[in-house]
């Protein structure tokens, strides 16, 4: 390894590892910000905490490293130019993508590790994140009694305080309403004077041990027989009462991961690709069998002839009598309700003449086919309407499942092309530390972002197809990293100000041109 490259790695691993998790920090803390209304007050230890955090973590990879490597190459770059080592490197005959061709390399295969994270590691980490998310958000939230208040995590119970001492276990003035058996007693409550609480050392039960109390109970009175029957109210004074909770309702349930597996983000690129294959097909089969609502009632359906029964054979003639055969009648014309049209008698007149196609029927028979009529254009329209909203479900989850697809790809390529953007700015600011390179990486990584998101929208909007919106920004962002790597192969300034003072110095002259022939 040369020296020039061993320099830049040493010197890029550092700003690289820094970026990286002060950026993967501040995404950590955007997305919990969304969840903190799930998680809190649920007594989540803090060990399933820190395996939410593992998992959030990993699936930000993806917008973490491509920041972390802008603002690495920016202050490696801005460092070299600000000592003047990347000028004396420039003098001595290297050129820029020469001592660049380290950072190439890393670049190159961090955006291959994004590759891979996005393709095999991440839609892990989103299904084990979004499963024990559900657990918590199904959780109760922590037994917590306050005086005063009425509290109802435990199932089919009410429990009220009066006071609680500063142990927090002696109370007083207990209320407790159990509703276990809503049917067979109509009214069962619980009053005491004094009580003590606590929990079980293997946090399995909660106990309340009560004194000088009542029981109050009624029966219930369901059915028509029972409420005709009149049952006594129960009243039980006890100078000591135990009431024992299990509290395996408060812990966290593990749900089937399986209900999850099938999202856009659990799954991997080839999954992806099969998803998109499916919805493609199932489009194509649901716009056939929308061409086909739409077309059969326009066909002509043939109206199939009745069978006439054949005549009975006649009987064999006796000899020596004449016999006259006599002619089968022809069959009288079946009489369809609703169907028959006018006697040819009365279709004498052009078809010009009829002002709509009713006419054509009998007035007795022409409410009957309207009806008809309008029954049927109503059913095909509601066939008509659900197919196309079909198509279009399945046209967004399309549309959706391959932006999903290519950003993966658009993510990994991105930390290529802000190498190319970082390290030119930083050669041409020459300013190192954390101040003008995370100014500089913080605007490029906003103008990429606000990309991503318009291009998304104009995906969803069918402007742009999955793969052109997903590899619009790295597109717009190619030249940027072009012109920044030319000037600072050029050691020129990145905006020249040569012409406006060449203009404003032209208009200075003029002006004093002006005053000179006035005076």
């Amino acid at each position: 390894m040369k020296k020039i490259d061993k320099l830049l790695l040493t010197s890029f691993i550092g700003p690289f590892a820094v970026s990286f998790f002060i950026a993967l920090f501040v995404l950590i803390m955007q997305f919990l910000w969304l969840y903190i209304d799930d998680i809190a007050g649920k007594g989540v230890s803090i060990f399933i905490m820190l395996e939410l955090i593992g998992y959030l973590s990993v699936s930000t990879f993806p917008m973490a490293l491509p920041i972390a490597v802008l603002i690495a190459s920016v202050m490696v770059m801005g460092n070299l130019a600000e000592r003047y080592e990347l000028s004396s490197m420039k003098s001595a005959g290297v050129p820029l993508i020469r001592i660049m061709r380290s950072l190439i390399f890393c670049a190159a295969c961090i955006g291959l590790f994004s590759y891979i994270c996005s393709d095999f590691i991440i839609p892990i980490s989103n299904l084990e994140f979004k499963s024990r998310l559900y657990d918590i958000r199904r959780q109760k939230p922590a037994l917590t009694l306050e005086k005063g208040v009425f509290n109802e995590d435990f199932r089919q119970f009410v429990i009220k305080i009066g006071s609680k001492e500063e142990d927090g276990e002696t109370i007083g003035d207990v209320l407790i309403e159990d509703q276990t058996n809503i049917g067979q007693v109509k009214f069962n409550q619980i009053l005491a004077d004094s009580g003590q609480m606590y929990t079980t050392k293997d946090k399995r039960f909660f106990v309340m041990n009560l004194f000088q109390g009542t029981q109050y109970q009624e029966p219930g009175n369901q059915g028509p027989q029972v409420q005709k029957q009149k049952f006594p109210f129960i009243r039980t004074n006890f100078s000591s009462l135990t009431k024992v909770w299990d509290m395996r309702e408060f812990e966290m349930v593990s749900t089937d991961k399986d209900r999850f597996s099938q999202q856009r983000s659990m799954l991997s690129m080839n999954q992806l690709r099969v998803n998109m294959d499916s919805l493609q097909q199932s489009m194509q089969t649901t716009r056939h069998a929308f061409a086909d609502d739409l077309m059969v009632p326009l066909k002509r359906q043939p109206i199939k002839p009745v069978p006439i029964a054949p005549p009975p054979p006649a009987p064999a003639p006796k000899l020596g009598k004449k016999v006259k055969f006599a002619t089968a009648p022809a069959p009288a014309p079946q009489h369809r309700p609703g169907f028959d049209r006018l006697p040819k008698q009365e279709l004498n007149k052009p078809l010009a003449q009829y002002s709509n196609f009713a006419e054509v029927f009998r007035a007795s028979d022409r409410p009957t086919i309207l009806k008809e009529a309008g029954a049927r254009i109503k059913t095909s329209q509601n066939q008509l309407e659900t197919r196309n909203n079909q198509v279009d479900a399945r046209r967004k989850e399309y549309v959706k499942t391959g932006y999903e697809l290519f950003t993966k790809y658009s993510f990994a390529f991105v930390c290529f092309v802000f190498l190319f953007i970082g390290a030119p700015m930083g050669a041409i600011i020459r300013k190192g530390g954390f101040g003008y390179p995370i100014l500089v990486s913080i605007i490029f990584f906003v103008v990429f972002i606000v990309l991503t998101i318009v291009c998304k929208k104009l995906a969803e909007s069918y402007i742009l197809t999955p793969f052109w919106a997903a590899m619009v920004p790295c597109i717009v962002l190619i030249p940027v990293g072009f012109f920044l790597t030319r000037k600072a192969m050029n050691d020129s300034q990145l905006f020249s100000t040569d012409r406006i003072d060449r203009f404003v110095n032209m208009l200075r002259e003029r002006l004093e041109q002006q005053k000179v022939k006035t005076a």
